[in-house]
């Protein structure tokens, strides 16, 4: 017995006596179970997390002008939620942003944001000489004061996005991290930038339209005509900036 014990201790490194390499390591079994511990706090944590974020979202979703099916969205966001009218299949990331006053914010169905997105429907009056601008109501806004935000079908904006009042994003439309949209984008448009502008479309006008035979009804497809208008329309704006005309 005593030569076993020898043998225990003399396995045990001494404090402050470094481990030659190949040597074991050896683990105290209590620090073992406080890392299982630990391990399964967090586990329970994010479950707990997870929990209530599920439920929040059920809470605050009825409080949206109008929802579709396979809406998702972060409780912890801000909303004007009244005045915020959403389509099916649609998720805003986290810690989103989405507040008007009077007017209102329109989102279609298969949407998807990234994280803390901002779109901002309507706008302070500044042109009152003799009023602090806090003080204007928004009984005093003109309809130029407070217009709405359309985000159509099939759109991501990426992370960090902020979307000004007035804009329209087109259907197919991906905005970059970061955009700052301040004027309407056309369909299937990559925009970047701030403000922002379109860098290129996703498609060539053929390729657009044969999407859009797969997804839409005939009804609802765009027209070669309005495709090409816009395309063009953006690649002259393009060209007046770079040679400064």
């Amino acid at each position: 017995m005593k030569a076993l014990q020898a043998n225990r201790l003399s396995a045990r490194p001494k404090r402050g006596v470094t481990l030659q390499e190949g040597q074991p390591r050896l683990v105290h079994s209590g620090g073992i179970r406080t890392m299982m511990m630990l391990k399964w706090g967090a586990m329970v944590l994010d479950v707990a997390r997870r929990t209530w974020r599920r439920v929040m979202m059920l809470m605050l979703r009825p409080l949206f002008g109008s929802y579709g099916k396979g809406f998702h969205f972060d409780p912890a966001g801000e909303y004007s939620f009244q005045n915020i009218h959403v389509g099916d299949d649609v998720s805003l990331g986290r810690n989103s942003v989405l507040i008007a006053a009077l007017s209102e914010i329109r989102i279609g169905n298969h949407v998807m944001f990234g994280p803390e997105v901002t779109i901002r429907g309507g706008n302070h009056r500044t042109d009152l000489v003799g009023r602090f601008m806090k003080s204007v109501t928004d009984a005093e806004k003109r309809p130029e004061d407070d217009r709405g935000v359309v985000i159509e079908d099939d759109v991501w904006v990426g992370t960090r996005a902020i979307i000004l009042h007035g804009v329209t994003i087109g259907r197919g439309t991906v905005v970059s991290a970061g955009a700052v949209v301040t004027r309407s984008v056309p369909p299937y448009a990559i925009v970047v930038g701030v403000p922002a502008r379109v860098l290129r479309f996703r498609w060539d006008v053929d390729t657009i339209l044969t999407h859009e035979e797969r997804l839409y009804p005939p009804e609802e497809r765009f027209s070669r005509e309005d495709l090409e208008r816009w395309q063009r329309g953006d690649e002259l704006l393009a060209r007046r900036r770079n040679t400064g005309g």
